[in-house]
Parts: C-alpha cells; structure tokens; sequence
C-alpha cells in the first residue's frame, strides 16, 4: 500500500473556498515541500530503477537531503530518460495500480509516457479546479472545452478538473472551428479552455462569419500550453470581452495545472508548491541554481506523485521565479520567454518568436498571424517575418508598419530581418499548438546537394 502524506482537506461545503495550502505562509510551504520531497525522494530512489542508477552514480542518496537546498545535489531528470526508459521504465508501481496512461505525439522520437495512480488523478483533478478557480471560474459554470482529448494531457486533465470544481463541460476538442462556434453560440458557454493562438482562430472565424466576438456569452478563457504575452492577452480581451487567464503545465511533471493565474491580479501563473518543487537553473552551466527574479531555466520535481514520481526535470521552458502576490505563500512564474530547445541563433543572436510577438502587437496595422522563416541563401543565416495586416489597414500603412517592425526588432532583439506584410487568413492558422518557427535550412542544403 503506498503511503504518501495526505494532502490537506478542502471545504467540501464550499468548492470555491480557498484549499487551505493556498492560505499558508511562505514558511509553512516551504515546511511541507521538505517533508514530502524527503518522502518522494527516497520513493523514487527504492521503486525506479533509473533513480536508483542516477543517485548512485552521482554519489547521494535519499538520506543526503536534510534541507531544501540539498535539492541541488541530486541529478536532472530529461526527456531522455523517459525515452530511454519507453513505455514504462520510470513507472514506481505495478501496472495494475496505473489507472491512466498519457503519452507525448513521439513526432521527433520515441514519446514520452506517463501514468497515473487513481490517488494521482484526484491529485491533479484537485489542482486543474484550482487553477481555473483563480482564474476567474466558478463552480455552475458551463466551459467549454477545446484542448485535445486522447493521449495529450490537456484535454481530459481540463476535463476532470472543470468537473472537479463543479462546472459543466462541453467536451468540443480542438479543431472543427466553425462547430466550435456553433457550440458557443447555441451551448452559451461562461468558459473557454484552449491554447491562446486557437482563440485567436475562432475571433478571427466569428468574424468573417459576421459574428462579432464581444456579443457571445464568453466570461472568461484560461489559455495554455504555448507561450504567449501581455499584449496576446489584452489582443484577446479587447477583442472578445472576457478576462484572459494563463495556466501551466506539462505531461512529464503532471499535465496542466502546475500553476495557474490568479484573475484578480494577472501577474503570472502561482505555482502549487504544495506539490512541485521549482528551481530555475543556469541553462547553458546546468550546476548553477539561479536565485528567485533571475530568469534561467525551469526545473521541477514533484512532492505528491505515486506512479511517476519526477525528480529536477529540466522542462527547458525559459522564466524566472517571483515572490507570490494573490497567493503570497506560493511563488509565481514569470511569462515563459520560450524554451531553450526552441531559441533561434540568428548570427550569434538569441530570438523567441514571443519577443516578435511583443513588437508586433504594439503596431496597430499589424495583426497577431505571423510565422518565422529562416533560411540560409548563401554563408549568413537569415530571418524573413511573415506577418498578416489588420482588414481595415491600408497600403500606405503596411509600408510604414513593416519597416517600423523591421526597426523594432533590430533595436529590441539586435538581429536585422525582412518583413512580408501578408493579407489577412493567408497565414496558417492553429487548431492546437501553433507552428511559429520554419527552418528551412536543412531543406536548402538538400537542394544544394542534389
């Protein structure tokens, strides 16, 4: 029988009450984060073969952990070793105890699998309720749902959450634009759950089907799984009169509701440290643990999982950890810059499509569509932007746009780039995660060789 300390009890009178680790100091958090991560550690280190290589390897043992800081000492947990360990190698209960499966798309290797112990699916159904609780959802509301179900974490990890705190869910999935408006229009939801670019697609999709996007029934939306930036969110709330909020996660550490934002004051995603441990690290020196306001590389271990325990995973997502202001026990993220796997070196330049974002949403001709080329024609690499004008632009203003975009980005990221001003719905469009960066490089290099 696993033994995990028992989580504090919530109000079960009231499920928009406040859990009571939510009130805690920073002290007592910091009090409970030790003693699970000394439990979790040890777990790990007994059930999973690969902790038990990697602790031994690197010459500590569950018993070196006295304080919080002791963390450090022990080694990362990567993508690679999920890989590695495929399907089910890091798994630290039989399989008859694994209540659910979830697994990454495997586009670029083999994917990445994780399981969950019914104790783990009321664990994260807990936290997903509390996530959209601080964004602004209450329990009676109807939500509707557009994250992708199946072997991806957002869509039934939303799901159970949603019902968790007491709301009705509409299971519309991603993709199916014009049946998502439909829905929205006929169902007259409170809620949207999706990935902010996908917001996007159904403002611009009500539009040109002459619905405007401020007159549907919308409250509120709680957007993830893809960076995004303070003028996405105000894009968004202009243009569909509803309180924009961001939450967290990922399917190695538990599936959304890491962190989740608090709608009162919008200011970054308050990470349940309750149960997730947070560093940030050094990403190009992986020894160095960076203090809280210094933006690095997030890392995480989990204090409460029993199927997949997960010890410093480098999420390779690129932030920097801030005092707790809505939740003051519990620290905050800071928007996720982009990934360290996802960065552009562009002539020795560092460049994350958000930055691009951030410019070119302050340019009122242009609009949130663009996507990143870069291609090598001769020796230099070289960056093209590709970017769609608002409808009611001009010419004349498109050509001012595009050079000041061009000028922005020079002085902001440093690099020089093109800019190709498209019309409006040219440019691909999401129905989950969007595509932002083509390299095209390697294909040019074919070309050359053949």
């Amino acid at each position: 029988m696993i033994s995990f300390p028992a989580p504090l009890k919530s109000t079960a009178a009231d499920p928009a009450a406040l859990d009571p680790e939510e009130r805690m100091s920073r002290d007592e958090i910091e009090a409970l984060q030790l003693t699970r991560l000394q439990h979790t550690v040890k777990y790990a280190y007994e059930r999973v073969p690969l902790y038990t290589q990697k602790f031994d390897d690197a010459g500590v043992h569950p018993e070196d952990l006295r304080e919080l800081s002791d963390l450090a000492k022990f080694p990362y947990t990567t993508k690679e070793d999920l890989r590695q360990t495929y399907p089910f190698g890091m798994f630290a209960v039989p399989q008859d105890q694994v209540a659910r499966i979830h697994a990454s798309s495997g586009t670029t290797g083999r994917p990445t699998v994780v399981g969950y112990t019914a104790g783990d699916l009321d664990r994260w159904s807990t936290l997903v309720a509390r996530s959209l609780r601080a964004s602004g959802v209450k329990p009676g509301y109807k939500v509707h749902n557009a994250y992708g179900y199946g072997l991806f974490t957002g869509g039934l990890g939303a799901h159970a959450g949603a019902e968790k705190l007491g709301c009705t869910v509409i299971p519309m999935s991603g993709g199916q634009t014009e049946r998502q408006i439909q829905l929205i229009t006929d169902f007259q939801p409170d809620t949207i759950l999706c990935t902010p670019t996908y917001l996007l697609t159904i403002a611009d999709a009500m539009r040109s089907a002459g619905i405007d996007p401020r007159s549907t029934s919308l409250k509120n939306a709680v957007l993830g799984a893809e960076p995004w930036t303070e003028e996405m969110r105000h894009e968004l709330e202009v243009s569909m009169d509803l309180d924009a909020c961001d939450i967290y996660g990922l399917s190695e550490v538990m599936g959304p509701g890491v962190a989740g934002e608090c709608v009162e004051s919008k200011d970054g995603t308050h990470i349940w440290e309750d149960h997730f441990r947070p560093e940030i690290i050094d990403p190009f020196d992986d020894t160095k643990v960076l203090g809280d306001g210094e933006p690095g590389e997030l890392v995480f271990t989990s204090l409460t999982k029993e199927a997949l325990p997960i010890i410093r995973y480098r999420t390779h997502d690129l932030t920097r950890l801030l005092p707790g202001t809505a939740r003051p026990g519990m620290r905050r993220m800071g928007r996720i810059t982009g990934r360290s796997d996802d960065m552009i070196i562009l002539r020795g330049v560092n460049l994350f499509p958000s930055q691009i974002e951030e410019i070119a949403l302050r340019i009122p001709a242009l609009s949130p569509h663009f996507q990143l080329e870069i291609t090598r024609p001769g020796r230099m690499d070289e960056l093209t932007v590709k970017i769609e004008r608002r409808e009611d632009s001009t010419s004349d203003e498109c050509k001012t746009a595009a050079a000041e975009l061009r000028a922005q980005i020079k002085i902001h990221v440093g690099s020089s780039c093109s800019v190709q001003v498209a019309e409006p719905g040219t440019l691909g469009r999401s129905s989950g995660k969007l595509r932002r960066i083509y390299d095209l490089r390697a294909a040019e290099a074919g070309l050359v060789q053949s």
